[in-house]
């Protein structure tokens, strides 16, 4: 076992982002069972959840004109418009079957406002509105974080990222994430990790 001062972080590892989802990641399905075993080496572990209400603004189904993966500019910055996925309590916003849910300490739900998405387990897209993940770490003690999921390039980035800044000691373990990959977006989000100090094990 690590150090009780280390978590494991979780990242969206729910049906529309794997195999069949409406937003599927390329072989997302295949981290699970590893995942699962990585996590016995943990005392400490935390699932992010995408939880979006129906008709939520990131959809390109709410902007008439507008496909998925066209990106379009909102109050908070670009925004890259989806399909619709992880709806509030449909089968696709589940964790994946296989994964060991049992084992998670608390599941940070995230992106459950309407007007702005949430990539980060920490912040939303405005990277300021907090979800409360950080107060939680630090009431436990925790200042190392290892980070698996999906997808490696948006929300285990943007959760590695934040982490990273808030001064927490940041592994992504990127064998056991997966990348959409959407115009170079794997190889911007290794470098934006790496220049934010995150170590990276592939």
């Amino acid at each position: 076992m690590r150090p009780d001062t280390n978590a494991l972080v979780v990242i969206d590892v729910q049906n529309d982002f794997c195999d069949g989802g409406a937003l599927a990641v390329p072989g997302g399905s295949a981290v699970v069972a590893p995942i699962n075993a990585l996590m016995q080496e943990f005392s400490a572990v935390v699932f992010s959840q995408d939880w979006h209400p129906a008709g939520h603004s990131s959809f390109a189904s709410e902007h008439p004109g507008k496909a998925p993966l066209e990106m379009i500019e909102m109050p908070y910055g670009p925004q890259v418009l989806w399909p619709d996925h992880c709806v509030q309590g449909s089968a696709g916003a589940g964790f994946h079957p296989d994964l060991d849910t049992a084992r998670a300490d608390v599941i940070v739900r995230k992106g459950y406002r309407r007007t702005i998405d949430s990539y980060s387990a920490f912040f939303e897209n405005d990277h300021t509105t907090p979800t409360g993940l950080e107060g939680y770490l630090r009431s436990r003690g925790i200042t190392n974080l290892t980070l698996v999921g999906l997808a490696l390039d948006f929300c285990v980035q943007y959760s590695a990222r934040d982490a990273a800044r808030l001064g927490f000691d940041v592994e992504v373990r990127c064998d056991l994430c997966r990348a959409i990959d959407l115009g170079g977006s794997l190889a911007a989000a290794r470098a934006a990790m790496q220049d934010a100090g995150v170590r990276l094990s592939d």
